[in-house]
């Protein structure tokens, strides 16, 4: 029989040792919500920063996206460095030892609790780009020119802390949810309530060699090359699909790229090194308790009557005006066979529906990009954000000088298929889960 560890190793697994908070730190202080959340909302981590305190926190580890454009980002990359090691040195992290940990997480927004996976992944097995046909896969384009200020936040930091959620297509529920249903028998590692009415989160060790290795058979089955081309017909197995994080996995592969490039051909530091890998939570499709919502668009500094003459003699399409956002987006929502897209409009004048008669893309999240990228080409003092949530969208659209725009959902069950036959979608075409349903940092991993 085989080494369980070696079998996930050649799935581009590796099992990761995990740092989490050492007993007495204040949990619901430390775990913070992923670092691209609330980017236009200040507010929400202001919110933060008051829970927080004095306290040791993943706040002081991540950079809020929010704050990117300030004039302090040296220094806060520096801070959040030295924080780092700090938190190593006094011991305010410890690892369990090396074991994947299994995730439940509830929230007020859904019924069931959503469960995950924490593993480590082989940045030597993905590959970003539009082609690419790699057995760990993006999901949207990845923008080069994003990647340089999350590269320097990683570059020679002690730790790393994952916001990147995989997915995997696991219709008979094989791989996380039989973890889940013995979890009462795994080593318990944390059990809190998180901030600002979050929900709750829940975790458990998986160490164990015969646990793992039917981990291992389960993936091996939903990789085997004949069994994927029958399914999918394609004979390249796309094993994982980048599901949040898309642009953070990118930024590990490009670190990893430097300092491989910084070992000789052959050193066997190569095959273990820390920074080969990257910590990640997988996830099945097919969860009960996992959402996928459209994400959303707001200019800064746009004119509605600009953007909508904007639109002419692009793709043919027609507005028509609703009474209130709710209504306008209760009409892009509805289900048609139509082969229209659908798109809502809100501003200071009020709500609209963008009907586009013939589009060419297969997602409404396609066409209406095409359309804002054509629009901000030729007006460089707008500005862009994406927002998850129809309430958020609303608030902020709803300001003088914004537009919102609001875009259908997606069909999850279709997700592996389009990305299989289409290669990556449209960026920010989906979110899973609302803002405050997104991970929260717990675990942290070693990377240097």
């Amino acid at each position: 029989m085989s080494d369980p560890v070696t079998e996930l190793l050649s799935l581009g697994i590796a099992v990761p040792e995990v740092q989490l908070p050492a007993p007495g730190v204040d949990l619901r202080a430390w775990a913070v919500v992923a670092c691209d959340q609330y980017s236009s909302e200040r507010e929400y981590w202001e919110k933060v920063a008051a829970i927080v305190g004095a306290s040791p926190s993943t706040l002081n580890l991540i950079f809020p996206e929010c704050y990117l454009e300030d004039g302090d980002k040296a220094e806060r990359i520096r801070r959040i460095k030295a924080t780092m090691a700090s938190y190593l040195s006094s011991g305010v992290l410890a690892s369990p030892g090396p074991g994947f940990v299994l995730v439940e997480r509830s929230t007020p927004y859904e019924k069931e609790a959503r469960l995950g996976l924490m593993m480590a992944v082989d940045l030597e097995r993905y590959r970003y780009g539009a082609d690419s046909k790699s057995l760990i896969r993006p999901t949207e384009g990845t923008i080069v020119e994003r990647l340089p200020p999350r590269m320097e936040i990683r570059r020679g930091a002690p730790l790393e802390l994952p916001h990147i959620m995989l997915l995997v297509d696991d219709p008979g529920r094989t791989v996380v949810e039989p973890l889940h249903a013995i979890r009462e028998r795994l080593p318990k590692l944390y059990d809190f309530d998180l901030m600002l009415g979050s929900g709750r989160v829940r975790g458990w060790q998986v160490k164990d060699p015969a646990l793992l290795g039917k981990l291992a058979s389960a993936l091996e089955a939903l990789a085997d090359p004949q069994a994927f081309e029958a399914r999918y017909g394609s004979k390249d197995v796309l094993l994982f699909a980048v599901g949040d994080g898309n642009h953070s996995l990118a930024t590990a592969k490009a670190i990893w790229e430097e300092v491989k490039a910084g070992l000789p051909p052959g050193d066997p530091r190569l095959a273990g090194h820390p920074a080969r890998y990257a910590l990640v939570e997988l996830v099945n499709l097919h969860d009960r308790g996992l959402p996928f919502h459209p994400i959303h668009r707001v200019l800064f500094g746009a004119e509605e009557a600009d953007f909508l003459g904007g639109l002419a003699g692009g793709a043919a399409h027609r507005v028509y005006r609703h009474q209130s956002a709710q209504a306008a987006f209760a009409a892009v929502d509805a289900a048609s066979a139509d082969g229209h897209h659908r798109v809502a409009l809100v501003s200071p004048r009020g709500a609209s529906v963008i009907e586009f008669l013939e589009p060419k893309a297969t997602l409404a999240a396609a066409t209406i990009q095409d359309c804002l990228d054509r629009f901000l080409k030729t007006r460089p003092s707008v500005g862009i954000d994406y927002i998850h949530g129809d309430e958020s969208l609303a608030a902020l659209g709803t300001k003088p000088g914004n537009l919102g725009l609001y875009l259908p959902p997606v069909d999850k069950f279709s997700f592996f298929e389009t990305v299989i036959r289409d290669g990556v979608m449209p960026r920010k075409t989906f979110s899973m889960g609302e803002a405050p349903e997104k991970r929260f940092y717990v675990e942290a991993r070693k990377i240097v």
